[in-house]
């Protein structure tokens, strides 16, 4: 059998579970064998709830997922989230066509990439409606393993088709939502966060921190001299009573778990309120 036939088949069963919930595990399944990857992850971010899990296994060694904890609030940090919600870019992407050079050293990674079962992955960004979109993340889970640019545009090659048939499927997620959504609070809590104690470029500084960005790339974002991101952070910290990076990504997510919903409120304050 020819790979194109392979492909066309593996598709074929997939077109028949549409609609079913057999359609996820089945395209998950598809895209996994055709660049050997070892596992799929299929979130879906829709317009008005926090992100959801469409499909995921249990890895190998692992008693229990961190995805529960990833939709609590790390998914604001996540590179794929930020490449869809904020850039729209849709399509293939490697994890290092989207983090920062510095992203392994970030604590977002520390605390949480690391424990997630991957060693590297793959998302398929694929837009619904009304600001929904899905991120297929295909995943290599060996010890070093990376993805290599030619997996990618294999992945791409199928893109469209993947995404046409996931529009398809995902339909009831794509009604209209008028009002500010919960994850659109979110982002703005994310936004406030330090904003009771800090100045406004503090603040950026400090969401860039977040997000794994290191001082050069800091400077270069905000038009700034590396000496003058290294005073807004040491200040920032002084403020927050902080000393690092890590404490810093501790205290991010502490006030997030004590956020009231207002998006313009800081969550340190109800953070700060409970303590």
């Amino acid at each position: 059998m020819s790979k194109l036939t392979a492909i066309t088949s593996d598709f074929a069963r997939a077109i028949e579970h549409l609609g079913t919930e057999d359609f996820v595990p089945t395209i998950a399944d598809v895209l996994c064998c055709l660049v050997n990857a070892d596992d799929a992850t299929v979130i879906v971010y829709g317009h008005e709830e926090l992100p959801a899990i469409s499909f995921a296994r249990p890895l190998a060694g692992k008693e229990e997922s961190s995805l529960a904890t990833y939709l609590t609030g790390p998914f604001l940090l996540d590179p794929f989230y930020r490449a869809a919600a904020f850039d729209q870019q849709f399509g293939v992407f490697r994890l290092a066509d989207l983090a920062p050079s510095s992203f392994r050293s970030s604590e977002y990674y520390k605390n949480w990439y690391k424990h997630c079962g991957y060693e590297d992955e793959c998302g398929l960004l694929i837009r619904l409606a009304n600001e929904s979109f899905i991120n297929i993340s295909i995943g290599l889970t060996s010890e070093g393993a990376r993805f290599r640019v030619g997996q990618a545009k294999l992945l791409a090659s199928i893109y469209e088709l993947t995404a046409s048939l996931c529009r398809r499927h995902f339909l009831e997620v794509l009604e209209a939502q008028e009002k500010t959504t919960l994850r659109e609070r979110m982002h703005r809590s994310l936004a406030a966060f330090g904003a009771s104690v800090l100045t406004r470029r503090e603040r950026q500084v400090v969401e860039l921190v977040l997000l794994g960005h290191n001082t050069r790339l800091i400077a270069e974002k905000l038009g700034i001299s590396i000496e003058t991101v290294k005073l807004h952070r040491k200040h920032a910290y002084a403020k927050l009573d902080i000393s690092s990076q890590a404490e810093l990504f501790f205290l991010f997510m502490e006030a997030l778990s004590h956020w009231s919903g207002d998006p313009d409120t800081d969550p340190l304050i109800a953070y700060q309120g409970g303590q």
